[in-house]
């Protein structure tokens, strides 16, 4: 998965998310961390072979490594992630030419489903159930994580 790697190692990949571990250095919920990006891979990934979904590995994993990395700019300047995201992968994606990412905005059947398998391993790459902070967290009953499930 060569381009997974050269998504790791982009400056601009690296600079958000050195700047992201800072920010949430002291937080008390759940923090979106290189572990975290890799849960939600192999999560989608083990969805995506399950459901007999056709989704190339490397593009759940470039997409899960990518999902959260516009956090920083979030939490400094109040850019929603996925907006703030979007435009960092857009850079690092052309830098890198992987064009097969930049086609999320086509109307080809794989993105809405990868977008779902996402969606459902981040919340459950999520083990509420051990967090202490748990109670104070804003997610619904229905989004967290109560049960050992993968």
């Amino acid at each position: 998965m060569k381009r997974v790697q050269e998504i790791w190692e982009h400056p601009l990949y690296q600079q958000n998310l050195k700047e992201l571990t800072q920010l949430e250095a002291d937080r008390i919920f759940c923090r979106h961390t290189p572990d975290h990006f890799l849960d939600v891979a192999r999560l989608a990934y083990i969805f995506s072979l399950e459901r007999g979904i056709s989704c190339p590995r490397e593009l759940i994993y470039c997409t899960a490594l990518l999902h959260d990395i516009g956090r920083a700019e979030q939490y400094t300047v109040g850019t929603p992630h996925d907006e703030a995201g979007a435009r960092i992968a857009e850079t690092i994606l052309s830098d890198l030419d992987f064009s097969a990412i930049r086609e999320h905005r086509s109307s080809s059947d794989e993105v809405p489903v990868l977008s779902q398998l996402i969606y459902e391993a981040d919340k459950k790459s999520r083990n509420c159930f051990l967090c202490v902070a748990e109670p104070e967290c804003y997610w619904s009953p229905q989004k967290k994580n109560m049960t050992i499930q993968y």
